[in-house]
């Protein structure tokens, strides 16, 4: 068996921390609706989840300037046309029922994981506006309010942004590519 291109320590860790972080922050955001009462322990718990995650994504995005060269956006961020084809052949290839075979984050990867980091720091700037401007113990009017639901929509990309990587690294695993070595 080739050997298995791994991630540097730093860059497992920050993956670590996001997924982490992440699911966490999905699964208190299902009690931070407590922020209406006086005392509100789901919202404090959510909020203090949302920072560290906003911490570790703002450390993944410096990463993505000044780390290694597989993890640079400069590297597999699909903004050229040539990345932009490597994403339609990918899509080609899932809909000939066959999976892409790419190292790091190329093509439809890439497009992926720009998707779930766009989605996270909309998460991050939505909660942090929250954050500073609702009191607890009362509720959220005019334009907070349209805030507090545009981050409560983020979730459902965020959800499927995990939905997606989880079954792209399930897929490639059943199929003989353990793309979860990476990480490992």
């Amino acid at each position: 068996m080739a050997a298995v291109f791994r991630y540097d320590a730093a860059t497992r860790l920050i993956h670590l921390l996001l997924a982490l972080l992440g699911i966490a922050a999905l699964i208190s955001g299902q009690f931070a609706g407590d922020y209406r009462r006086v005392v509100h322990t789901g919202f404090d718990i959510h909020r203090w989840i949302g920072i560290a995650m906003a911490a570790a994504l703002l450390v993944r995005i410096a990463w993505g300037f000044v780390g290694p060269s597989t993890v640079r956006f400069a590297h597999w961020l699909p903004v050229t046309a040539a990345r932009l084809r490597v994403c339609l052949a990918d899509v080609t290839d899932l809909l000939r029922l066959r999976l892409p075979k790419r190292e790091g984050h190329e093509g439809l990867a890439g497009l992926i994981q720009a998707i779930g980091l766009g989605a996270f720091a909309w998460m991050a700037v939505t909660g942090a506006v929250m954050w500073l401007y609702l009191e607890p113990g009362t509720r959220a009017t005019g334009w907070l309010r349209a805030v507090k639901e545009l981050h409560e929509g983020g979730q459902v990309v965020a959800i499927a942004y995990l939905a997606l990587h989880a079954g792209a690294v399930i897929a490639h695993s059943l199929a003989g590519h353990p793309v979860w070595r990476r990480m490992a």
